[in-house]
């Protein structure tokens, strides 16, 4: 093996991006470390020491020694009874319900971008922030009336913090500059903020807490159009269960919003960046539903 200290700038970029591939996020050791021979260290060390207990205990059964009660009063000197101290009361996760409430109270709150990404980073009622590293808000132009939104934050964008990072981005970047769009000429998001645990999807619940956001979002940017990419995000704007091959290429309206402020969009969804790089073939229909949305756009 090929020592880093030996290794060029580049040959030491290529490795840390190879890793990073093969999904690893944290360097946790500077130095190699033998686990098989600390498990069979801690193992005999587990075993001397159940000997030794063994014979205290049998040491202990030939003492004629009567052994103390173990019901005896701990009373103080002055004769009052001093309480046992009280166990730990774990701390209770908030309710499903309540964490939605929050996040409508706290969505609802905001009255610009700004004011919800401050809202968002201090909310606590979704356990996906607490094993991502980063809130994933948004990237672009809020004022271009073009919204473009995923369904959530891969590795890449949680190191970043930015949406659609890594090879994905490069992907989505290229699937804009075919119709003359750019990341400065539209605004890019997620539904969901937080990067899930091992890029899962999420549960419904989870979905529900992060709904508010994503809604609000769309409410205080106030796009013309929206871009929906992949089977998350359509199922969660369109409903169903519908892959992304029946949802592609179909103008829908979406409203968010109640029914003094709300906000009705006309959307189109297409396959995610990621579905282009897994299967080539699907470029094809992508560049089809390219095409519909930048025809839409020139009325």
């Amino acid at each position: 093996m090929i020592s880093s200290d030996r290794m060029t700038t580049a040959e030491l970029a290529a490795l840390l991006h190879f890793h990073a591939e093969a999904g690893v996020e944290w360097l946790l050791e500077e130095e190699a470390v033998d686990r098989f021979a600390e498990f069979a260290q801690a193992k005999a060390t587990r075993g001397n020491t159940g000997s030794q207990a063994v014979q205290k205990t049998q040491v202990s059964t030939r003492n004629d020694t009567p052994r103390p009660s173990t019901n005896r009063d701990t009373s103080s000197p002055s004769g009052n009874r001093v309480a046992a101290a009280p166990a730990a009361v774990p701390q209770m996760a908030i309710p499903d319900e309540q964490a939605i409430a929050e996040a409508r109270f706290a969505a609802e709150s905001a009255r610009s971008l700004g004011e919800l990404k401050s809202a968002m980073e201090a909310f606590s009622g979704c356990n996906l922030r607490n094993s991502a590293r980063n809130m994933v808000f948004t990237d672009g132009n809020p004022s271009s009336g073009i919204m473009v939104i995923g369904p959530m934050p891969n590795g890449d964008d949680d190191r970043e913090g930015i949406p659609f990072s890594g090879k994905q981005g490069q992907m989505l970047d290229r699937m804009l500059a075919a119709i003359g769009l750019d990341r400065t000429s539209v605004l890019i998001t997620n539904v969901i903020p937080w990067r899930p645990p091992g890029n899962r999807v999420p549960s419904p619940r989870e979905t529900d807490i992060c709904r508010p956001f994503i809604e609000r979002q769309i409410l205080l940017a106030g796009p013309r159009h929206l871009l929906i990419l992949g089977n998350f995000a359509g199922r969660f704007f369109f409903g169903g269960n519908d892959t992304i091959h029946h949802m592609r290429g179909e103008w829908r309206d979406i409203t968010v919003g109640g029914p003094v402020d709300g906000l009705t969009v006309p959307a189109l969804a297409t396959l995610h960046p990621q579905d282009l790089m897994s299967a080539p073939a699907s470029k094809r229909l992508a560049w089809q539903d390219l095409l519909a949305f930048r025809a839409r756009l020139r009325g």
